[in-house]
Parts: structure tokens; C-alpha cells; sequence
């Protein structure tokens, strides 16, 4: 497959462009693979890719219920961050800062990395004080962090209503200026290209009914193309897993299934040029190439496999982004969709081998699953080349639950929906 590249696009365009070649080939499946994976986005086909590059393991299939990128990769806020508190989340995500900042040029695809910032605002003192804690973290384990003050913020972003008469008055934030957004389809277009040009198979269009099993061993999957046998079989299929790890017979994981809904406004001129979080609720925005600001917030606090969510949410996002942004009011939402959210007990991922030996496990991500899209391919190939996790993602395993050392980054304990 060609290069993309400033001469083939001047090639082509004095063709009409009529000579170009679909990103990926559309195969149909083959008996046996070496690895199947089960989950065509973000973190599937991030796998295939890693799995083939870094691995050599090009006998590898994604498998996929519908069309590439219908779930959780296309239904989200693109954003891409490593601003947290505990050790092992920091490490592995500012790990998987590093692998967006070199995406583009590694996958010959424009993924649109834009490192224009994420601002935490701080509404108290207190507040301020947990920022100050977080920052020194992230620096103690390889991020940027920067704590501003609130005339810092107020020049950063000057649409902010920082004045002493805002309801939820402005003392400060938390910047991490190496953050930013990507564009959530062109991930999941590049990480397919990328698979497929290693010979990777992308197959479309085939819902797991069940797996293949040799007494406890998993050893394939039947799908609504045929079976399809494998020496290791992966799950990456986010707030779906629960459903899909039932076919294996396995119907008790420390997971939950919500819908988190996120927003698009109208086109409107450049205001904003940093991904902004309100420190008094949860909502977060920015504004995209196309001018319309993208924001979401809470989950829907009831468990569902729906894609779409409900009025309370809206309500509250909305009443926060014009708290946060007054001048906003009168700008009319444009659109809204859902994505599953598969939320652990603890906040954190689960990228591990198990719970039946042939299989593999990744699942868990809550709201972190987008900006983990790169390291979680990149670990979870690890892990499955090799049967054993990387030293990035050796604290997220399955028996932490069991064996009580959690990764409670919010500390909320083991209660999904507030992860």
C-alpha cells in the first residue's frame, strides 16, 4: 500500500483524485489465526497493530460486530491527557503520551494530535491545594504540570467568567501543557491502515456468538461468519465485555456498563484554544477544527448497553458550560451521542491474561479509554506475546479486586458509577 505522502497527494490530485487505494482490504475470515481479537476500536485494532510491529505476530484477526470504529472510538470527547494523582495511572498514561506525540509520523496517518493543553480549573483553596499535590505527582513521575493562578487563567482563556460575582468563583488551575485532543475516527482509521499494511486481517461485519473451547481452554470463537480457531483469543470490547465474557461462561467481573454522552454545539469562531474541565462539577470541553465545541460530562448513573442517554445529564452539562461560560448561552447544541462506558470497581483498567487460559483480558477503562488508546494496545500486545504483563501495566490484573490492592484514583471505593 502507498505511502501517504506531500507527492502523492499532488499525484493524485492532478488524477481527480480517482487512484486511491482503500486504507485497509476487507478479507474474509480464515480458518485459524494465531491471535484473535474480538473489538474493532480504538484498543482492538491499536493491539493488531502492536502485535504486528513490535511483536512480529502478523497472523492476527479483528474482529468486528459492525462497521470499524462504530463504538467508543468514534462516540467521544478526543481527548488525550496524563494528569493524574496515582503512580501507576500517571506512568501508564504520560507512556501512552509518548507513544500520541510521534503517532502521525509512525502510522503514515494524520491522527490530528494537537497539543493545545488541559486546564483543571480550581473554584477554592482547597482545591487548589489538591492541584498543587496532583502537579508535584505527575512531575515526580515524568509529566508536565503547571499550577496557574487566576489571572494566569483568565489570559489563558478569556471567555472564562472569572469575576468575583460567578457562581462558582475562579481562584486558579492545574496545566498540562504537552495534553490535548486528536481526532477519535482518524485513530481508529490509522491503527486499522497500520495492522493491515503488516498483514493483519480486519473483518468486518461478525458478531462472536460463542467460543471454542478444549475443556477449559478457549481456542476460537464462533461468529456469524463461522468459526474461526485461534491459539490465543483477546477481548477488547469495552462497556460490551460483560456481555461477550457470558458467551465463555463467565458472568461475574468487577465491571459495570453506562452510557456517557457527549455533545457537539454549532460551528463558531476560534474562542478557546485549550481543553477547559469545570472544577465544581464534571464537564469537560474544547472547540474543534470545524469550530463547534465538543464537551461532555457525568455518566448516566444506571446501567445500560444503550448508546444514547437521558435528559438529566443534558441538563446538567448544559447549566455547568454556561457557568463556566456565560457568553454561551444562546449557542444551540448540534448534536449528542453515547458510548458504553465499562466502569471498574476502582476506577482503573484490567489488561491481563485470563480468566480462562487461552483468553485475554482488556476492559475497564471508565472515562479513560480514548486517551489510552495507544499504550493500551501497546501493553495488552505485551501481554499476550509474551503471557505475562509489561512493567506498565503489571498493577492493572484481574486478582487486584480479589487480593485488595486497588487503584483508586478518585477514591470513591467500589462503587462504578462514581469512577
Amino acid at each position: 500500500m502507498a505511502e501517504y505522502s506531500a507527492l502523492s497527494l499532488l499525484r493524485n490530485a492532478f488524477s481527480g483524485n480517482k487512484d486511491w487505494k482503500p486504507a485497509w482490504r476487507k478479507p474474509d475470515p480464515k480458518p485459524a489465526y494465531d491471535v484473535v481479537i474480538v473489538g474493532g476500536g480504538g484498543h482492538g485494532l491499536s493491539t493488531a497493530y502492536y502485535l504486528a510491529a513490535e511483536h512480529g505476530i502478523t497472523n492476527v484477526a479483528v474482529i468486528e460486530r459492525g462497521w470499524l470504529g462504530q463504538g467508543n472510538i468514534g462516540r467521544n470527547t478526543t481527548i488525550v491527557r496524563s494528569n493524574y494523582l496515582l503512580p501507576e495511572n500517571v506512568r501508564f498514561y504520560e507512556h501512552s503520551m509518548k507513544l500520541w506525540e510521534n503517532l502521525s509520523h509512525e502510522l503514515n496517518y494524520n491522527v490530528m494530535f494537537s497539543q493545545r493543553g488541559v486546564l483543571n480549573l480550581a473554584h477554592t483553596p482547597a482545591q487548589m491545594d489538591d492541584y498543587a499535590r496532583r502537579g508535584n505527582a505527575m512531575r515526580l513521575n515524568g509529566a508536565d504540570a503547571e499550577l496557574l493562578s487566576a489571572a494566569e487563567v483568565a489570559r489563558k482563556v478569556p471567555g472564562l467568567d472569572v469575576s468575583g460575582s460567578a457562581r462558582f468563583p475562579i481562584v486558579g488551575g492545574l496545566m498540562q501543557p504537552r495534553a490535548g485532543t486528536a481526532r477519535h475516527d482518524a485513530v481508529a482509521w490509522g491503527f486499522a491502515r497500520g495492522a493491515d499494511r503488516r498483514g493483519v486481517d480486519i473483518i468486518e461485519n461478525c458478531e462472536v456468538t460463542g467460543f471454542l473451547r478444549d475443556g477449559d481452554r478457549i481456542t476460537g470463537v464462533r461468529t456469524t461468519r463461522g468459526e474461526i480457531r485461534a491459539r490465543k483469543t483477546a477481548i477488547a470490547v469495552a462497556g460490551m465485555t460483560g456481555h461477550v465474557m457470558k458467551l465463555a461462561g463467565i458472568d461475574k467481573l468487577p465491571i459495570e456498563s453506562h452510557v456517557l454522552q457527549a455533545f457537539v454545539s454549532e460551528s463558531l469562531k476560534p474562542f478557546v484554544d485549550t481543553v477547559v474541565t469545570f472544577g465544581s462539577g464534571h464537564l469537560y470541553m474544547s472547540q474543534s477544527d470545524k469550530g463547534g465545541l465538543v464537551f461532555g460530562g457525568d455518566i448516566d448513573g444506571y446501567n445500560t448497553y444503550a448508546q444514547r442517554g437521558n435528559l438529566p445529564i443534558v441538563e446538567e452539562v448544559m447549566s455547568e458550560m454556561v457557568a463556566m461560560f456565560p457568553g454561551l448561552a444562546r449557542v444551540r447544541l448540534l448534536r449528542s451521542w453515547g458510548g458504553i462506558m465499562d466502569m471498574s470497581m476502582d476506577g482503573s483498567p484490567i489488561i491481563t491474561t485470563g480468566p480462562l487460559p487461552g483468553m485475554y483480558l482488556n476492559c475497564g477503562w471508565c472515562y479513560g479509554g480514548f486517551k489510552a488508546t495507544p499504550a493500551s494496545g501497546w501493553a495488552f500486545a505485551y501481554t499476550i506475546a509474551r503471557d505475562q504483563p509489561h512493567a506498565t501495566n503489571a498493577a492493572f490484573t484481574l486478582d487486584r479486586f480479589k487480593r485488595g490492592i486497588l487503584i483508586d484514583e478518585k477514591g470513591q471505593g467500589a462503587t462504578p458509577r462514581l469512577h
